[in-house]
């Protein structure tokens, strides 16, 4: 798949403080790419040298094949909006983005018309933005970064500040984006990586623990553990890691008279331990609740990844 966005060991130090630290990654075209991380990761340092807003201490960058410099050439193939957008609060959000249209060298009326449809505020577009809600200031802030035409848009942290329903509206457009431009977006909300974005990249203290599909990311935790819950015994774990191709069983402490144990099995052996499995509780009469491969959240799977960082 073509790369939108290529960053090699991009590093940014401000004075005694390492901010990045050897970020590498690339952001394939079309995709909605979740730029994840804590609040102070690194993720708006990244986003404001990929707009030109910042220089990179070390590394390079570039949109469609074009470097990131000083110069700024890229940003013809990028829309961006800040974390916190602000706008005149006395213009109403036509004339706002008629006057961004203005900067490319003319008001383009019909574009402006067409986007304020796009992004769900053309019934509020002759009101002051000074009225807007937060979830229809990031809408029109969506919308000025696609005035131009851009192949790749970047949003920082564009739901952290609103409620869930107006979360939910900028998310469907996030989506509704895929495929017309790559849309590159920083959050720290796990949940909504996980709702819209086909690529995601976790960034911590300055630094990238993994990069991957969310497919791939979600799998890499799952694909080789399975979830058994077995009622009617006290505890089957030494049982359990008889079982050829088992290679541990961690328990859970018991509800009731319910046992839960983490099985990790070898490459290959799932369905053949999972019939093991289902004899073991027959042969002991016990009632088998669960015995499924393991399905983890992205926020499970960021806390594995972020302390195995720590360790």
């Amino acid at each position: 798949m073509p790369t939108a966005i290529h960053v090699n060991k991009l590093s940014k130090r401000y004075g005694s403080v390492q901010s990045l630290s050897d970020v590498s990654f690339e952001v394939p075209q079309g995709s909605i790419f979740g730029f994840l991380g804590p609040n102070g990761a690194g993720k708006t340092t990244t986003m404001r040298i990929l707009a030109g807003l910042n220089h990179a201490s070390s590394g390079s960058a570039s949109i469609n094949g074009v470097p990131v410099t000083p110069e700024g050439q890229h940003r013809m193939h990028l829309g961006y909006l800040a974390q916190e957008p602000k706008f005149y609060s006395w213009m109403s959000g036509r004339e706002v983005l008629h006057y961004v249209t203005s900067l490319y060298g003319k008001v383009d009326k019909g574009r402006v018309e067409q986007l304020l449809k796009r992004v769900g505020i053309a019934h509020a577009a002759d009101r002051p933005t000074g009225g807007y809600s937060g979830g229809m200031r990031q809408r029109l802030g969506i919308a000025q970064a696609l005035i131009g035409n851009p192949t790749v848009i970047m949003l920082d942290e564009p739901v952290s500040a609103l409620d869930p329903t107006g979360r939910a509206e900028v998310l469907d457009l996030m989506r509704d984006l895929k495929g017309e431009t790559t849309v590159f977006y920083s959050t720290h909300i796990l949940g909504d990586v996980e709702r819209v974005s086909d690529h995601v990249a976790i960034l911590h203290q300055g630094r990238l623990v993994a990069a991957a599909t969310t497919a791939e990311l979600l799998g890499r935790f799952t694909r080789d553990t399975l979830l058994v819950r077995l009622q009617g015994a006290d505890n089957m774990q030494i049982e359990l890691q008889t079982i050829g191709g088992v290679r541990s069983v961690m328990a859970a402490p018991a509800t009731d008279d319910i046992q839960t144990y983490e099985v990790v099995v070898a490459d290959g052996a799932r369905e053949a331990v999972q019939r093991a499995i289902t004899r073991l509780a027959a042969k002991h009469n016990l009632a088998l609740l669960a015995n499924e491969q393991q399905r983890l959240d992205l926020e499970t799977v960021f806390l594995r990844l972020v302390q195995a960082t720590e360790a």
